[in-house]
């Protein structure tokens, strides 16, 4: 797993460490990762530094499943556009770093490792602001347009990994609203049975994934396993 340490992601570790079926797994952030569990194998890796990736993934053997649950929409010096009067480059080159042009990296070191023969998964935290038949209200420019960009390029590594992986499915999931940092200034509009605590996203996303068929792959789904239209 790759961001292991932030809200949605720590709480997916939690989930995997709970889970039987998982023999041995690696866990990767840009800081330091909790292992409390002798399974999980702690890494660092940032995507400012694509070697760092590519590092982390060389001491990946044979994923069954990798989740990517990297993203950012706000930060230091950073904000969702209300408006395109107030887009900035550098503002949206790194949204794209890090929602679209970060987990492609990952992508490219990691599908190739998938089992060839046995049904693996592979995995981005996306969200339905993403899709652009879903837009209705406009703003959040550089999000939206790095997150369309994320379930593009997932579609483009379905494509290709179908040729040598028949039974790998791609998906790109939206786990809704979560307590979470990233959308903590952006919960007043949310209905409290929508906004999900870390630990029912995580399951959500889990069980979502639990059910996709490689047919299914290269698609946006919702926390509920419903396909979001692109």
């Amino acid at each position: 797993m790759f961001g292991a340490s932030g809200g949605i992601g720590g709480a997916l570790l939690r989930h995997l460490a709970s889970d039987p079926r998982c023999v041995r797994i690696h866990a990767g952030s840009r800081g330091p990762v909790d292992a409390p569990d002798d399974r999980i194998i702690p890494f660092r890796f940032d995507f400012n530094d694509h070697a760092s990736v590519a590092a982390a993934a060389s001491t990946i053997a044979t994923p069954h499943l990798a989740i990517v649950a990297t993203g950012r929409l706000h930060g230091a010096n950073m904000f969702p556009e209300k408006t395109m009067r107030t887009l900035d480059p550098v503002q949206m080159a790194e949204s794209f770093a890090i929602n679209a042009i970060g987990p492609a990296m990952i992508a490219r070191h990691i599908l190739p490792k998938l089992p060839r023969y046995q049904r693996s998964l592979f995995a981005v935290i996306s969200a339905r602001v993403g899709s652009i038949s879903d837009n209705r209200l406009g703003g959040w420019h550089s999000y939206r347009a790095s997150k369309a960009a994320l379930n593009m390029l997932v579609r483009c590594f379905a494509i290709e990994a179908a040729r040598t992986h028949p039974l790998a499915v791609c998906a790109a999931l939206h786990p809704g609203t979560v307590d979470t940092a990233l959308s903590k200034p952006f919960q007043t509009g949310a209905a409290p049975y929508r906004l999900f605590d870390p630990q029912t996203a995580a399951r959500h996303l889990l069980e979502a994934l639990d059910r996709l068929t490689p047919d299914q792959s290269g698609r946006l789904f919702g926390w509920d396993g419903q396909e979001i239209q692109p």
